[in-house]
């Protein structure tokens, strides 16, 4: 019986292998880098963003200068393998469990800046002021970590950083009261601002409730709204408050894959849009490290909050994880990355930024070069090793 073509394993033959998909090296515009040891930890059982919170806040107690250096690198390794050059770090751990400053009070900032220096990316450290524990409460708990008690505090412990590489953020309004915000918004002139801003409807109410204005209103009365401010999440905004941001010339940066995790909402990216803001994307918490999902998300979100398709083009997305991210940090955009377009995901989609956004995900990511040199060599498995030897030891 002759041989049944269907039932071979390999014919012999060996089609020749497709050029690279070649791409700009991608921007993450929001990343709490110690958040990543929570993966596949907080989506055990059921809750909301505040009881995943409450988890969030025991990683953070645990964690010392050493660690968390460990921890970011690793972390920061990771977003290398999946292709993104520059990250925006919004690090608010500054100090020690008790509250205590650190001998150097910005030991733990420096050790995320010797972190991207070690794995080779380029970083935006967000410095963030975080004052309360909800408008109108002091600081508790592992939030006396966080707290410098006043935001002229904050300035003085953040000018010592003598590093041009360090910007500024408002945690949130529930975390920085209103009279504070503008010595923030002042020591960050010239410099990157960014700002959590109404991840969730709880933080609109307790602002309507304290200051008559909604978190968006608040950040404008403030001087807070400018083109060098990137506004994180904007999830549950009003049509006023996207007519706001939009003619303030404001950042937004959508995290879609953490936005979902923590059941925060479906934003109003195309809407965020259409009003004037420029749009970056962050991957946060770090559920999933991967700005092709990222991307997608934006559109997918889109889709499902009015029922029709088609909002985004490729290159539109693309341009949220490359030129409009990288200018949400202050930096021009650098570096190039190379997908491998024979994988199971890329094979069949094209050669051309179509698959590159909607088809190809991190782990087809072969090579990242930056300033010319060869920054991430395609083996994946290093980096998994590297982070699971650092995750173990936190959790320890």
């Amino acid at each position: 019986m002759p041989d049944n073509p269907r039932n071979t394993r390999s014919t012999g033959y060996s089609a020749p292998r497709p050029a690279p998909l070649t791409l700009p090296a991608l921007a993450n515009a929001h990343s709490h880098a110690f958040h990543r040891a929570l993966r596949g930890r907080t989506q055990q059982g059921t809750g909301s963003f505040w009881t995943w919170r409450e988890q969030m806040y025991d990683l953070a107690a645990r964690l010392t200068p050493d660690s968390y250096f460990e921890l970011a690198r690793a972390t920061y390794a990771e977003m290398l393998a999946g292709g993104i050059g520059a990250v925006g770090e919004f690090h608010y751990l500054h100090h020690q469990p008790d509250g205590t400053p650190y001998d150097d009070p910005n030991e733990m900032g420096r050790a995320l800046l010797a972190a991207a220096d070690e794995v080779g990316i380029r970083i935006r450290l967000l410095d963030t002021c975080y004052l309360t524990a909800g408008i109108g409460h002091p600081a508790e708990g592992v939030q006396r970590r966080f707290s410098d008690g006043s935001a002229d505090a904050w300035a003085e412990r953040v000018a010592a950083f003598d590093d041009d590489r360090v910007g500024a953020a408002i945690h949130s309004v529930r975390a920085v009261p209103q009279d504070q915000m503008s010595t923030v918004a002042a020591w960050a002139a010239g410099r990157p601002l960014h700002v959590h801003l109404s991840e969730q409807p709880a933080e609109n109410d307790a602002c309507l409730a304290a200051y008559g204005l909604t978190p968006t209103q608040l950040l404008a009365e403030a001087g807070v709204l400018g083109p060098r401010t990137t506004l994180v999440h904007a999830t549950h905004v009003t049509d006023t408050d996207v007519r706001l941001i939009g003619d303030s010339g404001c950042f937004v940066c959508l995290c879609p894959t953490t936005e979902r995790d923590l059941a925060d909402g479906v934003g109003r990216g195309a809407d965020l849009r259409a009003a004037g803001a420029r749009i970056s994307l962050g991957s946060d918490s770090h559920a999933v490290v991967d700005l092709f999902e990222e991307m997608r998300g934006v559109e997918m979100h889109d889709r499902l909050r009015t029922g029709v398709r088609g909002h985004w083009s490729a290159q539109a997305l693309l341009r949220c994880a490359t030129s409009d991210g990288h200018a949400s940090l202050g930096l021009e955009a650098d570096g190039v990355v190379l997908l491998d377009p024979a994988s199971p995901r890329t094979a069949g989609a094209g050669a051309d930024e179509h698959a590159a956004v909607f088809a190809a995900t991190a782990a087809d990511v072969t090579e990242v070069v930056l300033a010319g040199e060869t920054a991430f060599d395609g083996d994946h498995g290093r980096v998994g090793r590297d982070l699971d030897a650092a995750i173990t030891k936190v959790w320890a």
